[in-house]
This record gives structure tokens, sequence and C-alpha cells, in this order.
């Protein structure tokens, strides 16, 4: 008898093994690929935005199939108290359950990056559902029409801001922050975060109207919003964001416009291979910070009706000068202006003095705004690449 009934709840263990417990069938999920975050209308209320999308209409077909609308996308809002109280609140107008886990970025508005985002990190990282990669970006815009804004060649929005972020390189004018570095400089105790700036910008021409440039919204990913502590502070333009990634993301390459000697025209240079170091001192209680930038450069574009080797040590200056100042600039925004270490310098100087860290810690934005800073770049250009004005390379 005991064998029967052991044997008897093996095979209902089994079956439990076996089952579709927990199962979620696609037709009965709203599946989120963007998110907004603003205040809401009445005082401390949250609004959320999010972007559903409509599997049978993101197929980028120019007619709507049967059953469908022809809209890609489903954006709707809901407002509560808190973050989770909004999306319980969008059940009142989703007929599916919301479901995060193919959510490509948040967007947040900056008056509501302003009034501090503990409460945002607290809960996306809590989130199963929720990948670590999902993008996080600020903007000066209303979020919920950033994420709503068909741009590019993607179908749905959401995907759109995805890529831009995956080839932010090419351009170079702002950080890719995701919520795993956001976290990581949230709980850090020498370092400050820093989130990429979207906006929306009339560069879009329309294939019913091409005289009409500018007609449509375009999303630009470029500059940043600096943070202390959970709060913004301000805004790093895109010239000040690529500076900035030199310092947490090790930049590699980019592009500067320089003047032809003793000609209004222009010559364009490639840099490449870029290598930063930083190091610190510490002595007497006083910081220093050595920052070194070395890097080989290319002539990929020139106006200059001069052979590039004749002016190779002019341009090499420029280039020199551009990206130091570029980097000083940064430096001065961090130091000074926001009294932010949104360089990651401290974590340097942690590494390097972790009993002196343990000491200034407590005070580490009076010493890091009082810290010197020394800067130096050195540049090569080892190609011109084109031929000068009819005159061959030299």
């Amino acid at each position: 008898m005991k064998r029967v009934i052991g044997l008897s709840l093996a095979l209902l263990c089994l079956l439990a093994l076996t089952s579709c417990y927990g199962l979620r069938q696609i037709n009965e999920l709203a599946i989120v690929t963007a998110v907004g975050l603003d205040l809401g209308e009445k005082p401390d209320m949250i609004r959320v935005s999010v972007q559903i999308i409509r599997p049978a209409d993101a197929r980028g077909q120019t007619g709507a199939p049967s059953g469908g609308t022809g809209e890609p996308i489903y954006s709707v809002s809901a407002e509560g108290k808190t973050i989770f109280e909004a999306i319980r609140n969008l059940g009142r107008f989703t007929s599916r359950r919301v479901y995060w886990a193919h959510n490509f970025v948040i967007v947040m508005h900056e008056d509501y990056a302003k009034k501090g985002i503990a409460d945002m990190v607290d809960f996306f990282t809590r989130n199963h559902e929720l990948r670590m990669n999902t993008w996080v970006a600020v903007t000066p815009d209303r979020p919920d029409e950033v994420i709503s804004t068909i741009t590019g060649l993607e179908v749905v929005p959401g995907e759109a801001v995805d890529r831009l972020f995956r080839d932010n390189e090419v351009a170079g004018q702002a950080p890719g922050s995701n919520m795993m570095s956001l976290e990581e400089t949230f709980l850090s105790r020498s370092s400050q975060s820093v989130l990429a700036k979207v906006s929306l910008k009339p560069r879009g021409i329309s294939n019913k109207k091409p005289g009409e440039h500018g007609s449509i919204k375009q999303v630009e990913l470029a500059g940043a919003a600096v943070f202390q502590n959970d709060r913004m502070v301000g805004w790093l333009n895109p010239k000040d964001a690529r500076g900035l990634l030199f310092f947490i993301q090790h930049l590699d390459s980019g592009i500067e416009v320089l003047s032809c000697p003793n000609r209004d025209a222009k010559a364009t240079a490639e840099f490449r291979h870029a290598r930063m170091k930083v190091k610190t001192i510490y002595r007497n209680e006083k910081l220093r910070f050595d920052i070194r930038l070395k890097t080989d450069a290319d002539i990929v574009e020139s106006g200059c009706d001069i052979p590039i080797s004749e002016i190779r040590s002019d341009l090499t200056k420029q280039l020199e000068m551009r990206l130091k100042q570029g980097l000083e600039d940064v430096v001065d925004k961090s130091q000074h202006k926001y009294r932010s270490d949104f360089l990651k310098l401290g974590d340097v100087f942690r590494n390097e003095y972790p009993m002196e860290w343990h000491k200034l810690a407590a005070k580490w934005k009076q010493v890091y705004a009082e810290a010197e800073v020394n800067v130096t770049v050195k540049a090569d250009i080892t190609s011109t690449v084109l031929k000068a004005a009819g005159r061959g390379v030299k």
C-alpha cells in the first residue's frame, strides 16, 4: 500500500513538472517596447506612458492586414502616486496584461529627473521581467511623444531608439546609458550618474511633400543629463558629451573639422585608436589628476589647396588643441559647474589610494572640486588618404 501511495505521489510530481504552469500566450500580453516617465497633472502624481507593439501590424507592410488597424504601435498613459500604481491603472485602458521583457528604452522628462529618480531605479531593478540592458535616457520634450514618434527606418519607435543607442559610437555624442550602468553609478560612493539625452528635431522630409524640409520630427540622440545623487542638475551639450565618452566608455574614434592654413577652407581629420590614461597623485593632502590622451589620425577630407604633407604639422597642432579643449571643458563642468564626479575620477583615486579614499569619501564633492587636473594630448596624423587639389600626395 505504501508503495502504491509513493508511486502516486511521484506521478503527481512528474505531472506538475511537465505542465504549463505560468504559461502566457502572446495574444494575451501587451508587449511594451518603450516607457515614458513624467510628472502628472496633479501634484505628487507620476504619469507612465507605454508603447505597446501590435504584432500583426508591425511587419512593415503598407496596408493593414486582416483585422488590423495599420498602426504598428498602441500608446497609452496613466497616472498614479507611484510608478507601480500608475502601471496598474493602465489596466483600465489596456485589454491585455502589460509585459516588460521586450522593453527597449525608458525615457524620463527632465522635470521628473530633477525631482529624483530613486523610485524609478528601485522599481525597474526589482522588476524581474525587465532586462538590465534596457536603455535609459532623459528628454526636454514630452516622453509620451518621444516614445510614440515613428522615426528612421524602423516601424516600431522603441526599436528605432534601440538602434540609435547601439550605433551611437559612430557619432560619439551621447553615452550608451542603460539600467546596468545607471544602477552601478547610483549605488557608487565615488561617481555620479550621467544619462543620454534624446529629443525631437524637425529634420525628416515627408515623401508626400518633399519640398517641406523638416516637416517630420525625428528622435535625436545627442548630449547628456548630469546627476548629483538621484537628481538631475543640468545638461551636457553634444561636444561635452563626446569628451565624457573618453572617460566612461573609452571612445576609440571620432572626427574634428580643422582650418586650412592661410585659407578660408576646411579639412576633416578622423582620429582613431584613441588611448587615454588617468594618473592620480596625492601628496601633502593635495590631489592631482594627470590625463593623457594619445591618438592616431587620418585626413579624410580636405579643401586645402596645399599638399597635406606641407601642412601636416599645423593640422596636428589644431587637432591636439581641439581634443584638449574638449576634455578640459567637460572636466570644468564636472568639477565646478555641476560639482558632480560623473567622469568617474573618484573610482580612479579610490583604486589607487584605498586608505586615503576612506578618509576623503565623506567630503569627496569638495575635494574633487579643488583637485588639480592637467590634460595632455598627443596626436599623430599617420595618413593623408586623399590627394591635395590636383597636386597629388607628397
